[in-house]
């Protein structure tokens, strides 16, 4: 097979971008069906996978829980990004973007109307504000908790979409790119262990939205079994991240939140919708 590719003047999509997502795949954006989305009685309404960007969001709510906050009760639903839920007229309508997860809160504060929130350090920071938790109000350690939550939105689409595509999801494996994304993973578990080398979470003392939003990337990364690249990355070598991934595995509330949106896993462990703490108990 020629190894080398000429692109064209114009490029035109083919359909047939290959691998585990193909079937959703698509250079547009908008609906492509018509669907209503279900609602509970709780003020905020999730929809959502228990990917790692979605799992952002339930031990988000879950800690907030855990913390008092009784105004953080949720309903979950779940999004079968298989299955294209993610492009029905409801979701598209919450997110435009149309990736999980998205989020409703019917009850805003100081507001009129609902508030739509996609994106999942948007939404990390919005309920942060809204309970005042998880992020410091001082600040300096509320600059350097969004240095790292911001940091963990810009570096997880070279770990996710880059090294995980080529080196697990591709229809075929290339030496270049499991390279060029091989080595920039690496650099950004350096730059996490370095920085854990010195503090005990990553914006310091203090356990934050920074840590919520990077644990499901990089801490199951190197605890878990994602993308089966633990002994190709070394994982075991960066020991701080380790021992962070490890600490905060062992929360309760991480746990729960692991759980909920699951629909593919152990059963012991799948939560598909989640409508009170009773569905995790």
């Amino acid at each position: 097979m020629d190894k080398t590719y000429t692109p064209p003047e114009v490029w035109t999509w083919e359909d047939e971008s290959g691998g585990k997502f193909a079937n959703v795949n698509r250079p547009v954006s908008g609906a492509t069906h018509e669907k209503e989305l279900p609602r509970g009685k709780h003020p905020l309404q999730l929809y959502s996978m228990a990917t790692p960007n979605g799992v952002k969001v339930t031990i988000m709510l879950e800690e907030l829980l855990a913390l008092g906050h009784a105004g953080a009760e949720y309903d979950a639903y779940s999004i079968s990004i298989f299955e294209g839920d993610q492009f029905g007229s409801d979701f598209v309508g919450i997110n435009p973007n149309s990736k999980i997860p998205a989020l409703v809160d019917t009850a805003p504060d100081n507001e009129d109307a609902p508030l739509r929130l996609f994106e999942s350090g948007s939404i990390l920071l919005y309920l942060a504000e809204k309970f005042g938790a998880l992020l410091p109000q001082g600040t300096a350690d509320k600059t350097e908790t969004l240095n790292w939550l911001f940091w963990q939105m810009a570096s997880a689409p070279y770990l996710g979409g880059g090294f995980g595509h080529f080196y697990t999801y591709a229809p075929e494996r290339y030496e270049y790119p499991i390279n060029r994304f091989t080595m920039e993973v690496k650099r950004q578990l350096d730059v996490l262990d370095k920085n854990l080398s010195q503090r005990e979470y990553l914006a310091g003392a203090e356990y934050t939205i920074a840590d919520i939003a990077t644990f499901p990337w990089y801490g199951e990364l190197v605890i878990g079994d994602a993308y089966n690249a633990q002994t190709f990355l070394d994982v075991d070598s960066y020991t701080h991240v380790k021992r962070w991934a490890e600490t905060i595995n062992a929360r309760e509330a991480v746990r729960r939140g692991k759980r909920v949106n699951n629909f593919w896993g152990p059963e012991d462990v799948q939560v598909p919708e989640r409508h009170s703490a009773a569905d995790l108990d």
